[in-house]
């Protein structure tokens, strides 16, 4: 692990920040994760539009702009050297005194992680994954907007925990209309009679960059690609299904609720995008030294 914090790139067990920094004690601050294929960084450009929304919206002053921010994400990618590698880019409010004021912190702090990363095992990367409906609802975009990426991940986090207790490898996060917002950390694709599905934002979906990728790659092998509300019943009768993510990739569903689906193997259509996602991914990356 390499991580670039306060100008310097480090070994993952030197970087340290203060226990006063905002991020720590409050979740303040929002993060972006992208991926290396083909010595690249994956649709670089897309994800500093988003961490330049995202910063925006918690009106947080990026150091030295998103320009700057870019760098830094190809200056430690360079120094990681991989050609296949995990980025976490992470912009908290920075230190300040304790309480939850942002006002009483000076200077916001960027910080850029770089190390091999696997969600999920290579069997169930061809097996499928296995899911269970958390308990646990996707908070409304009026409570907190999952369009933003930020250090507030106790909703995801609680449910991956549930998933996991209950022997499942991820779990499949409501709304509080009952409607499917997305796994506990990736964006869920629904097949039905050759179309392609996925929930839309408002319904508590994050705007995944990998996803809107393999909408476009469906799009262009000829499906029916939508975006609409799906629920626990979709997914019972889909023809197959599978999952997105900087962090997954792209990972078929075997189960939810311990109910198989589909045939209960990966199935064509996400065979052929799987294939197709990893063919073009080098080529829609930015280089590095």
């Amino acid at each position: 692990m390499r991580v670039w914090i306060d100008g310097h790139i480090v070994d993952g067990s030197e970087a340290r920040i203060p226990v006063t920094d905002h991020g720590l004690l409050y979740g303040d601050g929002i993060f972006e994760g992208m991926r290396i294929y083909g010595r690249r960084v994956f649709r670089l450009e897309d994800h500093m539009a988003r961490f330049a929304v995202a910063a925006k919206a918690l009106a947080l002053e990026l150091p030295g702009g998103i320009r700057a921010t870019r760098q830094i994400v190809l200056d430690t990618a360079s120094d990681f050297a991989a050609d296949e590698a995990y980025i976490r880019l992470i912009a908290t409010r920075g230190d300040g005194p304790l309480g939850i004021d942002p006002t009483t912190c000076p200077e916001p702090r960027l910080l850029c992680i770089i190390d091999r990363i696997a969600v999920y095992s290579e069997e169930k990367q061809r097996v499928g994954v296995d899911l269970v409906t958390s308990s646990l609802r996707r908070p409304s975009p009026d409570v907190l907007d999952p369009r933003v990426k930020s250090l507030n991940y106790l909703n995801n986090a609680l449910a991956k925990l549930e998933a996991k207790q209950h022997g499942a490898d991820d779990a499949l996060l409501l709304n509080a209309a009952g409607m499917i917002a997305e796994a506990a950390v990736a964006n869920v694709f629904v097949v039905r009679d050759g179309d392609v599905l996925t929930p839309p934002s408002t319904d508590g979906a994050l705007e995944g960059i990998t996803r809107a990728t393999l909408m476009g790659l469906a799009t262009a092998h000829g499906f029916r690609v939508l975006e609409k509300s799906l629920g626990r019943f979709d997914l019972f009768a889909a023809d197959e299904a599978f999952l997105t993510g900087s962090g997954a990739g792209v990972v078929p569903i075997r189960s939810l609720d311990a109910r198989t689906i589909g045939d209960g193997s990966p199935g064509p259509v996400y065979q052929k995008l799987r294939a197709a996602f990893i063919e073009a991914a080098p080529s829609m990356g930015v280089a590095f030294e």
